[in-house]
């Protein structure tokens, strides 16, 4: 453990630093020192996420516009939320994870598809990280891109919110290192290779480039858990998503980027 943090202190440490690394490590992020992700890539990435022709997130994106207006069921997503109706998918990804109103429990954007499939739609949950589910949540995102995150994180949702921005500060895994070491200590630094951002997480779900495919935040936050040599949740955990509210709060001054590309 004590080889493993030294070798960890020692990337950092020895590495320069490409923009400014004194982050505030609080909350209460300024908004003025607040960065999207896309800041920190390169050009050629940057411009591929702004193509809406050659960003091949968008082809997720039309699966799910195609999903939504199909009755897979007795009725289809868009017979319910119509642009012009009372349900308008604008502006709704903002909003989430959510506590649900019947069952106190924390749920993001892809739990509430599932939900209504289950309820409104009286069909089966699509699996996690599942092709159908992906498309959905990317169109429905996609539908708010530009807006700021706009979450809850009082009342029911205190809790959770709580046991998200623990999880961001706790140091785990055999590096024994915590999220707010990387994103608010050391971004703008490079490692390996590649500039370290914030940690926002505005551009998911996205497209990245190692995985050569579209994903979720909570595949992200595996990946990063595994990073560190940590033990990772599953998706669709409550762990996950109670850190999903915090990060969505804590990048709420930044505008949805979804379908964003990361490297």
């Amino acid at each position: 453990m004590i080889r493993a943090g030294l070798i960890a202190l020692a990337l950092f440490s020895s590495l320069p630093a490409v923009a400014d690394p004194q982050f505030s490590g609080n909350d209460d992020l300024a908004s003025d020192r607040v960065q999207s992700g896309s800041v920190f890539l390169t050009d050629e990435t940057r411009q591929l996420q702004e193509d809406g022709f050659a960003n091949p997130g968008y082809l997720w994106v039309d699966r799910g516009r195609s999903l939504f207006a199909s009755r897979l069921s007795r009725q289809s997503c868009s017979d319910c939320h119509q642009e012009d109706g009372e349900r308008p998918m604008k502006g709704a990804a903002t909003r989430y994870p959510q506590v649900d109103s019947k069952t106190g429990r924390l749920m993001n954007l892809a739990d509430r598809i599932n939900e209504c499939r289950v309820e409104r739609q009286s069909t089966e949950r699509f699996e996690a990280e599942s092709e159908e589910l992906l498309s959905l949540t990317a169109y429905v995102t996609a539908e708010s891109r530009g807006m700021p995150f706009a979450v809850d994180i009082e009342g029911e949702a205190k809790p959770y919110f709580e046991v998200g921005r623990d999880y961001f500060f706790t140091r785990r895994g055999q590096l024994n290192l915590a999220c707010n070491q990387c994103h608010d200590d050391n971004w703008g630094r490079l490692l390996r290779g590649d500039t370290i951002s914030q940690g926002h997480s505005n551009a998911w779900p996205g497209y990245r480039l190692e995985w050569q495919t579209f994903g979720s935040l909570h595949r992200r936050l595996r990946d990063c858990d595994l990073g560190v040599r940590a033990e990772p949740y599953e998706i669709g955990s409550e762990i996950y998503t109670s850190l999903e509210l915090y990060l969505a709060w804590r990048a709420r001054n930044l505008p949805l980027e979804s379908p964003g590309i990361r490297r």
